[in-house]
C-alpha cells in the first residue's frame, strides 16, 4: 500500500510572518549575529530572509542531510558539506526552516562550535516539540501529536512531484492524483499546478 503523510502547504505570507517574528525575538535581546549559517537546503531561504531583516551581510552555508525525499527519513543525519567559510571568533546564528527531528540542527551546532565562535545560536521558523534540539529562536511550536509534513514554498514543486508520483501508483490521471492528495494528504492542489508538476516530472 502506498504511504502518504498528512501535509500542510505553507504560504509566503506565513513565511514572512515567521521571519518577522524570529527577527523581532533576536532584536529584543540585542543578539544580532555577524554571520548567519544557512543549513541547506531547507534553511537557505530562511537564512537570507533573516539576514535581510537583521541587516547581516555575511552568509555561510552548511549542508546536513536527514530527510531523503518527502516525509521519508533517510536514516541518521549527517553533514554532507562543511562550512563554506570560517565562523571562528564570531557571533553566529544557524538558520533552518524547521526542527523536525532536530538532528540536523544539533550536528550543525557541533560543526560551528568546533571552530570556536564567540557565540552560537540557532533559529528556525517552526519547531516540532519532540525534536532532539530546541532552537534558541523560533516563530511557532507544533505539538508532536499535531505533526504534519510542511510543504514550504522553496520545496513546493519538488514535494508535489514526490507526492504526485506516489499518487500515480494508484491512478495516473491528474484529476485522480488531485483527489488522492486531498483525501490522503489533506491538501488541495490547483489543477494548473498539477499540470505544471506533470510537465516538470515528465509524466506521460
Amino acid at each position: 500500500m502506498v504511504d502518504f503523510p498528512r501535509c500542510r502547504v505553507a504560504t509566503w505570507a506565513e513565511v514572512d510572518r515567521w521571519a518577522d517574528e524570529v527577527a523581532a525575538q533576536i532584536r529584543a535581546v540585542d543578539r544580532i549575529p555577524d554571520t548567519i549559517v544557512g543549513l541547506t537546503r531547507g534553511g537557505w531561504v530562511p537564512a537570507r530572509m533573516l539576514a535581510d531583516r537583521l541587516s547581516v551581510k555575511r552568509l555561510v552555508s552548511l549542508r546536513a542531510q536527514h530527510w531523503g525525499v518527502t516525509a521519508t527519513p533517510q536514516g541518521k543525519a549527517e553533514l554532507t558539506e562543511g562550512l563554506s567559510g570560517s565562523v571562528a571568533g564570531g557571533n553566529v546564528l544557524i538558520a533552518d526552516d524547521i526542527t523536525d527531528t532536530g538532528e540536523s540542527l544539533a550536528l550543525a551546532l557541533e560543526a560551528v562550535h568546533a571552530q570556536q565562535p564567540k557565540r552560537a545560536e540557532s533559529a528556525t521558523f517552526l519547531h516540532i516539540s519532540h525534536a532532539r534540539h530546541k532552537p534558541t529562536y523560533f516563530a511557532e511550536e507544533i505539538p508532536k501529536e499535531s505533526w504534519v509534513w510542511i510543504v514550504f514554498p522553496w520545496n513546493y514543486w519538488e514535494d508535489l512531484g514526490t507526492l504526485g508520483t506516489r499518487a500515480r501508483e494508484i491512478n495516473p490521471s491528474l484529476e485522480e492524483i488531485g483527489q488522492v492528495l486531498r483525501e490522503r494528504c489533506g491538501i488541495s492542489i490547483p489543477a494548473e499546478h498539477l499540470e505544471h508538476v506533470a510537465r516538470l516530472q515528465g509524466w506521460e
